[in-house]
């Protein structure tokens, strides 16, 4: 349409797409820019453009499952996430836990691809331990990152989660750029929203 109404729609829906080409561009640029931060910060050999988190969830021990999520460039990919029962753990142990859904989840070969540019777990220096002692059993030794993610101890004063990475006794410090530990927080909480509510059908079944 060259006037009227007809012209005038035509050229507010392309006025429209324009600006939301521009808003696409920026956002794909902001979470590029985060990713690559993010790299330098942990000293990856690669840009982390998949992430895996895994969670466990139970109370005392009771129908115990543990839930992957997957980030990719930045943005959750739920078609991509995967829940587990734990089948060969019968007492009370979140670190045979993580040993048993990592290596369900790495431990099939090529069937295991494609595999994280980062894998995180949820915990401390222990889940940490026991991701990289089954990275070794399975000879993944530089196939991807690992991090362990633990909630800030407020009685210890601490006012930040706290990220750990192998051979380092210390969390990392992240400074001006808190931006890092939040995203890294996001993934975190979206596993645990993911387990306590796939925990939660088990319970209720």
């Amino acid at each position: 349409p060259k006037r009227g109404e007809k012209a005038r729609l035509a050229n507010l829906a392309v006025h429209n797409g324009e600006n939301e080409l521009k808003n696409i561009l920026a956002s794909h640029s902001a979470e590029m820019n985060l990713l690559r931060r993010l790299q330098k910060k942990l000293k990856m050999s690669q840009l982390p453009a998949r992430i895996e988190c895994f969670d466990n969830s139970n109370i005392s021990g009771t129908e115990p499952v543990a839930a992957m999520v997957v980030f990719e460039n930045a943005r959750a990919q739920k078609d991509l996430y995967r829940k587990y029962r734990i089948k060969t753990v019968s007492e009370h142990d979140d670190y045979a836990y993580m040993d048993e859904v990592l290596k369900r989840r790495f431990g099939r070969g090529d069937h295991s691809k494609p595999y994280p540019d980062l894998l995180m777990v949820d915990g401390g220096k222990g889940q940490l331990n026991i991701a990289m002692a089954v990275v070794r059993d399975l000879g993944l030794g530089g196939q991807f990152d690992v991090v362990g993610i633990a909630k800030k101890d407020a009685r210890k004063g601490e006012k930040r989660d706290k990220i750990f990475k192998p051979g380092r006794a210390n969390p990392l410090s992240f400074g001006r750029e808190g931006d890092l530990l939040l995203f890294l927080q996001r993934v975190r909480d979206e596993a645990h929203r993911f387990a306590v509510n796939f925990h939660r059908r088990r319970r209720a079944k």
